[in-house]
């Protein structure tokens, strides 16, 4: 060399990740990975044109996970693996000298191979591992940019300008050659000849026809670097891949350490450096491997982004409830369909003991809408029992128990879409007021239920009385909806699904009888109602009653058991294949015990019915009842013909629906075999 050559020093790289990447592996951790350590694919990008000061930067973005990456116009890509351990320990035992050298082994294979020459991309691999502490949203992490280290040092004269080499007309020339490159993606490491005016650039794969046109000419590459004495980390495999190439052909080479910005509107590419480099002897054998990165404090040591702090706390309080859902996924149920029961609206009929623990487990499941049906308001008495309300709710009146119901929900996580309605389910045997207007206000109740229930998908009867649930039945039998229903007694509870029925089939109650005999499991769509079991019709339950009969006077644990049933039920109804239609399993024989499962969580009952004094529950499975006066034929049918002329009937007259059912006709008849067998006897 003319002039003194020193050992070549490189800037390695830093890497620069973008929150949206934490976000992203996050949701891949949780929903893709699950407990798979694995290496994945990665995709980076770096860039020649970042300002005087600047690391070198290897960006990571939210798309880096994507093989259809592309980064930034005129970035230049970098192929990557990621590992995502299970645990704090795996991050810090694992064998940080194997994975750096493993990942340069990569690179090696790829210079032997000569597919380096063909891909320059794959001589800037990296390496991330990283632990995801989803608790809290730390991120563990550290970068290797792998580099192959000749057994010499690399020796280079001192950088030059490049504005003392070429001149401004040639600079143009060089830039819009490399802009040509970048859309043809070989603009990473290219080759570069002046010649007069014009500058010519061709990809490394060209070299001998390229060599054979222009006698002198530079080994380029897009320089992340801005040092103004020393070249970037990616210099470093590309020197190896000369010197294992061309071995023989070139002692010297010079480097163009190409770098392009534009500063204050003016793209300018003057303060890129030419070195002259002599090659190492070519290498034989797999080199030594250097290259992970140093922390903030320039010690070979990990990284931690704290991300709780950046992002929304709506979003934070999102992905931590939905957090232990997406962990069943990665060992204990992983067919678990979580995206149908988020994506099922649900409507609470009552908001009180039962709809505020019941909207607490739906939301606990990830179910986003829920809305709540009540004409109620909050007393003093409420909030110790029913957990959405607090002191305040009681104040100046109460608040309506509805609006208060989706105001505690929305509290306890605001993205949830809660909506509360303040109104009265009319009721078979409480008669319409003759009262100018009360005909109307009981007809826009019964059309704001109609458009509630076509608005939702599942339906939770929670209500006090027994009456109040007739109506709800018939829309929903009629409509087709999901109804679970839960009732209390002071210590006993009922849980149940209601039949969805199909409309126009021939009843056979014998045929339904020998199922249930043959301990064969009954279809969702033969399975009965809550007024199924039930010979007389719903009337008013609150007259001439004292207070403890008119309120429900339970045990206090009651209501949590019954409603966290009622959730669990519904849930597993939405994991069965044929959900609604599921056929019910029943403790009446003991198949259930061994029976494989359909629904990924279990059993799917017709009822459960609880029994909190003896701490025992059964699952018993009923029949639809073709006298029933809220789901048979006669029921739907008239609803669905007649409408509120045909509701108003049976809110005003007492004996309507046993009327039109048969079941006064049915009555006459048990009280005639009465009369027969009080003669017989008397015979």
């Amino acid at each position: 060399m003319a002039k003194a050559a020193t050992a070549l020093q490189f800037q390695p790289f830093t890497s620069a990740v973008d929150a949206g990447f934490w976000h992203e592996l996050m949701r891949r951790k949780l929903e893709v990975y699950h407990l798979d350590e694995t290496p994945q694919p990665l995709r980076g990008s770096y860039r020649n044109g970042d300002v005087m000061g600047l690391p070198p930067r290897m960006s990571l973005e939210f798309d880096a996970f994507e093989e259809s990456y592309v980064g930034h116009h005129h970035s230049s890509l970098a192929q990557g693996t990621l590992v995502v351990t299970n645990t704090i320990e795996g991050f810090k035992t694992a064998d940080k000298a194997g994975l750096v050298t493993e990942t340069g082994r990569k690179v090696w294979e790829a210079i032997v191979s000569g597919r380096a020459i063909d891909d320059p991309s794959l001589l800037t691999q990296f390496f991330l591992i990283a632990f995801a502490d989803l608790k809290k949203y730390h991120f563990y992490y550290w970068f290797a940019f792998p580099a192959l280290c000749p057994e010499e040092a690399v020796m280079a004269e001192e950088a030059v300008s490049l504005a003392t080499c070429l001149t401004l007309t040639q600079m143009e020339s060089l830039q819009s050659c490399w802009d040509n490159l970048s859309t043809a993606s070989d603009h990473s490491f290219f080759l570069v000849a002046p010649d007069g005016d014009s500058v010519y650039a061709a990809p490394l794969r060209d070299h001998e026809t390229f060599c054979q046109s222009h006698q002198k000419f530079f080994v380029a590459f897009a320089d992340p670097c801005t040092l103004e004495g020393n070249p970037g980390w990616p210099l470093r495999n590309l020197i190896v891949l000369l010197a294992r190439t061309w071995a023989g052909q070139h002692e010297f080479v010079n480097i163009l350490c190409y770098r392009d910005r534009v500063s204050q509107g003016v793209r300018s590419c003057s303060h890129s450096i030419i070195l002259k480099v002599k090659l190492p002897v070519k290498p034989e054998t797999f080199p030594k491997v250097v290259g992970w990165e140093r922390n903030h404090k320039q010690k070979l040591a990990p990284r931690m982004v704290d991300m709780s702090s950046s992002m929304d706390p709506s979003r934070l309080a999102e992905s931590a409830i939905d957090l232990n859902l997406k962990l069943m996924r990665w060992r204990l149920i992983p067919g678990i369909d979580l995206d149908c029961v988020a994506s099922t609206r649900c409507l609470l009929l009552g908001a009180g003991t039962l709809g505020c623990n019941v909207a607490r487990g739906l939301l606990g499941w990830g179910v986003r809408t829920i809305t709540f049906v009540d004409n109620g308001q909050v007393s003093f008495s409420n909030p110790v029992r029913q957990s959405l309300f607090q002191f305040n709710d009681c104040l100046s009146g109460g608040k309506p128990k509805a609006i208060a119901a989706a105001d505690g929900l929305r509290k306890i996580f605001p993205e949830v879409n809660a909506n509360g309605h303040v109104l009265s389910v009319p009721m078979p045997g409480h008669v319409i007021s003759s009262a100018a207007g009360e005909i109307e206000k009981v007809r826009d109740s019964v059309s704001k239920l109609e458009e509630l229930f076509d608005d939702h998908d599942a339906i939770f009867l929670l209500m006090d009385t027994r009456e109040a649930r007739w109506l709800p039945t018939v829309l929903a039998a009629a409509k087709g909806k999901l109804v679970i229903n839960c009732a209390l007694g002071f210590d006993t509870y009922l849980v149940m699904r209601h039949g969805l029925k199909q409309w126009g089939g021939s009843y056979d109650a014998r045929a339904h009888i020998e199922t249930l005999k043959a301990g064969r499991n009954v279809a969702g769509s033969d399975l009965g109602c809550y007024f199924c079991n039930d010979v007389v019709a719903p009337g008013d339950s609150t007259k001439d009653r004292t207070l403890d009969q008119q309120c429900t006077v339970s045990r206090p644990g009651l209501s949590m058991l019954a409603s966290a049933l009622a959730v669990e039920l519904f849930v597993s109804v939405l994991q069965h294949p044929l959900k609604g239609l599921a056929s019910a399993d029943t403790t009446a024989k003991d198949a259930h015990l061994e029976a494989e499962f359909e629904s990924a969580l279990g059993l799917v009952p017709h009822q459960i019915r609880g029994f909190l004094s003896r701490f025992y529950a059964v699952m018993p499975t009923s029949l639809p009842f073709d006298k029933c006066t809220a789901c048979s034929d006669v029921i739907v049918s008239r609803y669905l013909s007649e409408g509120f002329s045909f509701l108003q009937q049976a809110f005003n007259f007492p004996t309507f629906l046993e009327e039109i059912t048969g079941l006064s006709r049915l009555h006459a008849e048990a009280v005639e075999d009465e009369i027969w067998a009080l003669s017989d006897d008397e015979i």
